[in-house]
Parts: C-alpha cells; structure tokens; sequence
C-alpha cells in the first residue's frame, strides 16, 4: 500500500483547498451524474449514487449541488454526456500509472494528458501496459479509534480481505464484487467508516532515490489531479521521506 498511502498522504500534505474547490466539485458533480444514468436516482436501490452521495457531502459540495447533478444523471436535467475512461503509462523512473477519467470529449482528453507525460519524462502507453501491475480493491476506511478486535472480528466474518493499518486510520480492503457487502455489513454492525471508495493498490512498489526524478513524478501527478476530466490518479512510487522534506524546502 505504501505507494497509495505516499500519493495520499502527499495529496493532503499539498492540498490548495481554495484554488482547487472548483474542479474538485466538479469531479464529485460528474460522478453523482454519471451514477445516477447507470443506476437510478434513488440512492437506497443504488449503491454507486449512495457512495459518491456521502463522498461529495464529505468534500463539502452543497446539497443543490448534489440534487441537480443527480437531476441530471437521471434525465430531469440537461444531460451531460460522460463516458468513463482509462489512461495507463510510465511516469519518470519507470513509474507506473494509471489515470481513471470522465470526459465527454476524449480527443480533448487524451491529447492533454499525453502532453503532461510528455511534459514531465514520462510516456502515455496502450490500455492494460501497466494496469497489470494494481490490484482493485474495495478501501473502508475507519478512523484510528475505531475497536480494533471487534472491526477485524466483523470484516473477516463478511469475507473482507485484509485490514491494514495506517498512521491516523484503518483501511478494510475487499474485493470488487464483495464491496458492497462489506460496506453495509460493517454498518449494520454500528461501525461508521470515514469514507468506502473502490481503488486501485499497486502490487510492488518502485523506490525513488534521486530528487529530479521525484519532482518530475509529483508534478506529473499534480498536472493530472488538477485536469477536469480526472477522476483519480494511482501510482506504484516511493519516495522517502528525506527526498519529500528537500523538494517542500
């Protein structure tokens, strides 16, 4: 996990929340659309919609907001015609990543986030060069506080995989197929989870050792968070905590 937590941990550590709430806003718009087409706009019979409902909430988008992006998705509004795609390739160091987009111009898309591998040594690859290399999970993720015993106890019991623990959290991880169950069981059972989400959790890890090549990846991946169309960026780096603490300075 330790690339995923990097990136994480790197992301809050880096946060513009005011220049940023913009396009995070509209990330979370575009998910409650295109969740509301696939499923419905009754959350209760949609658990996408319901998830990316508790996500939005949390980032602070306001509840108009929500209600008129669902509007949208479900038809009742203008409709805005997003389709979910998928970028993998190399960032500097032989980096892997993989870019999860929804656009509703995909020439637009790609064209941009090729320009940003490119831009900062890396390469954009053909679909599936590297998405190999990650495992998707389902990630419950439930505050430190949380008992320990009685979370594991309950997540094995509903065929969770592992629960791992990071600095300030514990994160329940699943499979896809499983995440819903996972995710409504362990609420049943009174725990409350700080946010559930599916993800993408590289299988190895690569270990970056010189500054150059850390500061091409981090504003690489930087360019593709700020980019409307992206969704989610996930890469399988490490990069101590030295290296981390000389590029901040």
């Amino acid at each position: 996990m330790s690339g995923h937590s990097k990136w994480s941990t790197i992301k809050h550590k880096k946060a513009k929340v005011d220049s940023q709430r913009a396009v995070v806003f509209q990330k979370y718009s575009r998910e409650l659309i295109v969740s509301a087409r696939l499923g419905g706009a009754d959350p209760s019979g949609n658990f996408r919609l319901r998830t990316a409902i508790e996500k939005a909430k949390a980032a602070g988008l306001p509840n108009d907001n929500i209600k008129r992006a669902i509007e949208k998705g479900a038809g009742s509004g203008s409709a805005d015609n997003y389709e979910e795609l998928t970028y993998e390739g190399y960032a500097a160091g032989g980096v892997a990543v993989v870019v999860e987009a929804m656009t509703d111009n995909r020439n637009r898309t790609a064209g941009d986030i090729r320009s940003f591998f490119t831009k900062f040594n890396g390469s954009l690859g053909a679909t599936g060069c590297v998405g190999w290399m990650f495992d998707q999970r389902g990630v419950i993720t439930f505050d430190i506080n949380t008992d320990y015993e009685n979370l594991f106890e309950t997540a094995i019991g509903l065929d969770a995989l592992d629960i791992i623990e990071d600095e300030d959290s514990y994160k329940v991880l699943t499979s896809v197929e499983n995440f819903q169950n996972v995710v409504e069981g362990l609420e049943k059972a009174g725990f409350k989870s700080v946010s559930a989400e599916l993800s993408r959790i590289p299988q190895n890890t690569v270990e970056v050792t010189d500054e150059k090549t850390a500061d091409q990846i981090l504003k690489l991946l930087d360019k593709l968070e700020e980019h409307d169309d992206v969704q989610n960026v996930y890469a399988n780096f490490d990069i101590s905590d030295d290296i981390l603490m000389k590029l901040e300075g």
